[in-house]
């Protein structure tokens, strides 16, 4: 059974940072693409950024570039997102997801319905 479980959600300050993990199991985490999405109330869920196998190629949206980074650790099956310098925009559930193999460009990435598996989300609150 594919089991996504996040973890690292939390309230901060605003300029603060937190490390999200999305520890995997039931599948070869080293085989898909991984990727976090969020969703704040009221609003639908956006991509935040997405991971190649091996890491070779990341995409982020425009929203968080330059202030987080997403990184996978296959010895650990863990997917981590680490975020910096965090405003009150920032404030989502927050949700790992498994993209399935297969041909990832900068656009397909953001297009929630290509992933087949999502954690239950972990909450993260920034106040100013």
């Amino acid at each position: 059974e594919v089991q996504l479980v996040e973890s690292g959600g939390g309230s901060v300050q605003a300029g603060g940072s937190l490390r999200l993990s999305c520890t995997a199991s039931g599948f070869t985490f080293d085989d898909p693409d991984m990727g976090w999405y969020r969703q704040a109330p009221g609003n639908e869920r956006e991509g935040v950024a997405h991971i190649s196998t091996a890491s070779q190629t990341k995409y982020y949206s425009d929203s968080v570039k330059g202030r987080f980074t997403i990184s996978r650790d296959s010895a650990k099956n863990t997917l981590y997102l680490q975020m910096n310098d965090l405003n009150v925009e920032d404030t989502a559930v927050y949700y790992c997801a498994r993209g399935p193999a297969g041909t990832w460009s900068d656009s397909s990435w953001k297009d929630a319905t290509r992933y087949d598996y999502w954690g239950q989300g972990t909450q993260v609150t920034v106040s100013s």
